[in-house]
């Protein structure tokens, strides 16, 4: 597997425990004491740095990508995984601000990567 699409597909899997630690709460254990959350949230995330930190030594070390290119694919990934997760999961309303944030992203992604 080429070392771009490596680190992509590992940084994708560790934005799906990203987002599912930091939001999911929310939906899930409202009801539970604040130290609850808290506790399983850092064992979701800690399943989200078994892929991130490979992912970014991958594509940082190999030359693939620079520091500020994994940084703003992150971010992209992070939109991408959120949108989808907010809608479906959370069932948050779509709105016009998650357009604007991707057309954002398209003009980070043109200036880092040119």
């Amino acid at each position: 597997m080429p070392i771009y699409l490596s680190t992509i597909l590992l940084l994708v899997l560790s934005n799906v425990f990203m987002t599912f630690a930091w939001y999911a709460h929310l939906k899930n254990l409202h009801n539970k004491a604040l130290w609850i959350a808290i506790l399983v949230s850092w064992g979701v995330a800690f399943f989200e740095y078994l892929f991130q930190i490979p992912a970014n030594r991958i594509g940082f070390y190999s030359g693939e990508f620079t520091l500020a290119q994994l940084k703003i694919l992150q971010e992209i990934i992070t939109l991408s995984v959120f949108v989808p997760f907010a809608i479906f999961y959370m069932r948050q309303p779509l709105s016009w601000n998650f357009l604007g944030a991707a057309i954002c992203l398209v003009g980070a992604v043109y200036f880092i990567f040119r």
